[in-house]
């Protein structure tokens, strides 16, 4: 019966194809009254009888166009569009393979001139510096989210991540409606709102809403997506809420909810789980403070001592969290917009981790291995407000507030032993230490600007302030052993409590005066930043004769006072044309640090700087399918106090740590060129990326190593230090038929880095070289299957320029399949597979692995609930063993990670959007990934 049907499917396939016809429409579009041709007129085809979009292309500058596609209707219908145009449209008798039309004239709207709003069918619109799909034209599954939709939009990549780029660019801001939509978190709104909701997507260059006040020219290197609702989604509720429960006791829960009244939005989400799931983003609060690690390592291997190394949500390892969140948006009259958000987020992780490494030294190797755990505990609350003012046409204020608050509890064990290379002990190390931090962080925002008449004249102020408060609780006992010769024990029994404040302050001040008006203008610009930080540790000693932690260590405590000031005047010339702008910018850096030692006062400094900084860009567009890019920038980085201070740290007795105050700063030249292009009519894109950066007066650590394996470290300035990148990636659609669709993309990314450093107080360079072509393939069935497999092989070559260090050469290959199939009907059944080899890993450490993650889904309730059958790593071979080689170091490590589990889960959503409020029967969903 199985091969009757397999045969029978075949057979239907074939008459598909052999009933469609290929076509080739090809004409021109123009004014009616100047005859002069119109580029970038949106050109579409539907069929008549259910007004299914068939194909669409763009005009060129010459205002052709041309249709290729198949289809087994007997006659099409032709829109063309164009904003402030009528709408023309045409029926096309499908009866030749080529159909030449005679030139094709379009009308003013005297509709458009007098502002009447016309809601446009055509599946794409380029307005000026926009980019509009209307959602209707995209056919995805019916309870496809915001990311689904995107993932069929020309030009649009969505990644496993949720990262989306357009036309090879970064998406950095996602709207709603013009408004931020909890937080900077685009996965909050893509995988949360239904593509039910959404009528228009609108992609432009990113902006900050005062520069779209003054028609400034946004950031050409990243995207914003805004998606505008339909208007009779505009009031109602909707949400949705889910549960699961698994083996192994994992499990997992969330619901949202949300409320829209026109211009007022109510949304409140909560969620939680064991199985690593962030739920949130917390990319906001990732700046707070999570753990905090005591670790002796013995070695060149860079400086991987860390009292107060900060981590957040425990990183590697068995997370368990809760989430709590909340956002509210407004407007206050007919001036005042508003937006609000609040989030809560808790988690607690366990981590195990084991590292083997190579130390290389320019006479000889040493080894070290160790095993540690970790266990932390945060909570983190995060507040933001947004208050946008249009006084008036001329004049516009944004206020943005915001808070954060942290909490962490970090419990750390470790194991360290070194061994030279004749294997013998060298020493080793013993840590246990608790660390409790807790942060407060407060900022504001104000940004003032006015317009003066129509030429693009302006005045802007802005000013930000930052307040940012961290105290920690720090208990440590260790045991550090130096054998040999002169064998040397170092015991410590300590508490340390600390306290870090930071003020920051930055105000600055432009004026936009119009050479030449809204195309030739010159930027005056002054910017003032303040930075005072107030960082106290005090730590004791255990004192036997008290039984309590009592005895001051002046050698082991610090207090410093850091300020940095820097005032910047600058001077800025842009032209702006419809098909190309251009800028240089100039400014002279006053730059002073000042670092007082409160307990050592001879080592306190004193430091002033002064350089030039330099930037310019270059963008020209050929058309609205491709463009090219270009940037240059000159910038200047001081050292770090840190580094600057002669303070000694003796913190780590295996790497005493000593700053520089003759430091010079750094300067870094970058330059970088991209090209982009995407033809809307034959579904390819080609994306292309170089730059490269050099840098003198690089500062670098410089460590001597005695015969102890006990380091010295210091900084010095280096010259030579450079790196270069380059990455291109072609892609393609191909539509079988009305049914069917065929994608591919081949890429290719290549880095070099140059790096000097030190190794036992001899000078080297390094030279890493990396190369990585990769592949993706993409087949579509609608409503049968959907297959994606993708592969990735990465080489990477290390050489030194000092004769006792071994190049390095690695090699790492990675493969992926994604299916999807939805038969029988109501089924969804989704397979993730991931398989990674790399052979360099070192004898013990899993060298490769198939991951595999499985879901069946079953839509029940008249597809108002689903039930899901989910299988995570169903091979049971999960690992994160790894490899990391540096200029000084082969390190091998492998830590805890998530288990096999399976997990049945139920989820229901209810949706009231609508016309009248009655019930929308397609349902607004979101996904819970």
């Amino acid at each position: 019966m199985k091969y009757f049907f397999c045969i029978l499917l075949a057979m239907c396939s074939l008459v598909t194809i052999a009933q469609n016809k290929e076509f080739k429409i090809s004409g021109t579009v123009q004014t009616d009254s100047e005859k002069e041709p119109l580029e970038s007129a949106t050109v579409y085809l539907e069929r008549i009888k259910d007004s299914t979009l068939v194909s669409y292309t763009i005009s060129d500058k010459d205002g052709k166009f041309s249709l290729e596609d198949k289809t087994t209707d007997e006659s099409l219908k032709l829109f063309i569009s164009f904003v402030g145009y009528q709408t023309y449209s045409q029926v096309i008798k499908i009866d030749k393979e080529e159909i030449n039309l005679q030139p094709i004239e379009l009308t003013v709207d005297a509709n458009a001139l007098d502002e009447v709003l016309i809601k446009s069918r055509a599946p794409i619109t380029i307005k000026t510096d926009t980019l509009e799909f209307n959602v209707k034209s995209f056919k995805t599954k019916k309870d496809a989210n915001v990311e689904d939709l995107l993932k069929q939009l020309p030009g649009v990549e969505v990644d496993d991540a949720g990262k989306i780029t357009v036309n090879g660019k970064d998406v950095n801001k996602i709207l709603v409606n013009g408004k931020p939509f909890f937080g900077d978190d685009p996965t909050i709104t893509t995988r949360n709102l239904t593509k039910e909701l959404i009528e228009k997507v609108q992609i432009t260059d990113t902006k900050t809403k005062a520069e779209a006040f003054t028609g400034e020219v946004g950031d050409n290197e990243n995207k914003t997506i805004n998606l505008t609702i339909k208007e009779e989604n505009n009031k109602g509720v909707f949400g949705r809420v889910a549960a699961g429960a698994g083996t192994d006791e994992r499990y997992e829960f969330a619901g949202m909810l949300n409320l829209f009244d026109n211009d007022q939005r109510i949304s409140v989400l909560a969620g939680g789980n064991n199985t690593n799931s962030t739920g949130f983003s917390f990319g906001e609060i990732q700046k707070m403070f999570g753990s905090g690690n005591v670790r002796f390592s013995r070695g060149s291997g860079g400086d991987s001592f860390s009292i107060d190394g900060r981590s957040f949500g425990g990183g590697q390892g068995i997370t368990t969290s809760k989430n709590v969140g909340a956002n509210y948006a407004d407007k206050i009259g007919k001036k005042v917009d508003i937006s609000a958000d609040y989030f809560y987020s808790g988690s607690n992780s366990d981590n195990t981790t084991s590292t083997e490494r190579e130390n290389i030294l320019p006479d000889s190797r040493f080894f070290s291995e160790s095993n540690s755990n970790t266990y932390n505990e945060s909570d983190n609350h995060s507040a933001n407000l947004e208050f946008e003012i249009e006084v008036d046409s001329m004049l516009r204020i944004d206020i943005e507030p915001s808070f954060r608050k942290s909490m962490s509890r970090n419990t750390y064990t470790s194991f360290e032993e070194t061994r030279d290379d004749s294997d013998v002990l060298t020493n080793d190390s013993d840590v246990s230490s608790f660390v409790e931090t807790i942060g407060t962080n407060f900022s504001n925002e104000i940004d003032i600007t006015k317009k003066f008449g129509s030429n693009g004249a302006f005045v802007r102020l802005s000013i930000d302030n930052e307040f940012d408060t961290t105290t920690t609780d720090d208990s440590v006992v260790s045991e550090a052993n130096v054998y040999g010769d002169t064998p040397e024990a170092t015991i410590r029994d300590q508490f340390s409590d600390g306290e870090r404040k930071s003020n920051a302050f930055n105000a600055s001040a432009t004026y936009r005066l119009p050479i030449k008006a809204k195309e030739v203008f010159l930027d005056f610009k002054f910017d003032y930043r303040s930075d005072k930080q107030d960082n106290r540790r005090s730590t004791y000693d255990f004192d036997d004769g008290t039984q309590d932690y009592t005895s001051f260590n002046t050698e082991l405590s610090t207090d410093f006072e850091n300020t940095n000031k820097r005032s910047t005047p600058s001077v800025r010339l842009a032209f702006r044309k419809e098909k190309w702008s251009f800028s240089f910018e100039s400014g002279y850096v006053f730059r002073s640090l000042k670092n007082e030692d409160v307990l050592r006062p001879l080592l306190s400094l004193k430091r002033d700087f002064e350089a030039v900084e330099l930037r310019s860009n270059f963008n020209y567009r050929f058309s609205p399918k491709s463009s090219i890019y270009s940037g240059y920038r000159l910038s200047n980085q001081t050292p770090s106090v840190r580094q600057l201070s002669p303070f000694q740290d003796v913190s780590n007795p295996l790497n005493i740590v000593t700053g520089n105050p003759d430091l010079e700063p750094s300067n870094n030249h970058n330059l970088y060129a991209g090209f982009n292009a995407f033809d809307f009519q034959k579904g390819t894109g080609f994306y292309a990326h170089i730059g490269g950066n050099l840098t003198s007066n690089a500062v670098v650590s410089k460590s001597t190593i005695d015969e102890d394996f006990v380091r010295e470290t210091t900084y010095t300035n280096v010259d030579g230090n450079r790196s270069a990148y380059a990455s291109a990636t072609f892609s393609k659609s191909i539509k079988v038929d009305s049914l069917r669709t065929f994608k591919y993309r081949v890429g290719i990314s290549s880095n070099f880095n140059r790096n000097v450093n030190f190794n036992n107080d001899v000078e080297y360079a390094s030279k890493n070289t990396s190369l990585s072509p990769n592949a993706e393939i993409t087949f579509t069935w609608k409503d049968v299957l959907e297959l994606r497999p993708n592969y990735r092989i990465s080489f990477n070559t290390t050489r030194f320029d000092i004769d006792n260090f071994d190049d390095q050469k690695f090699v790492n290959h990675s493969l992926g399949i994604n299916t999807a199939t939805f038969l029988p009907k109501k089924f969804e059944w989704r397979n993730d597979i991931s398989f990674n080899y790399n052979s360099n890993i070192a004898p013990g450490f899993q060298k490769s692995a198939w991951f595999w993650n499985s879901t069946l889904a079953y839509s029940m309730l008249k597809d108002q609930a689903t039930l899901t059958l989910k299988a995570y790593d169903l091979l049971n071979q999960n690992t994160n063993a790894r490899r990391t080689a540096t200029d000084n170091y082969i390190q091998d490590s492998q830590s805890t990670v998530l288990q096999q589990y399976f997990m049945v889960s139920f989820s229901w959503k209810f949706n009231s959007l609508g016309s009248k409020g009655e019930v929308n029967k397609n349902g607004g969903m979101f996904f819970m990934h």
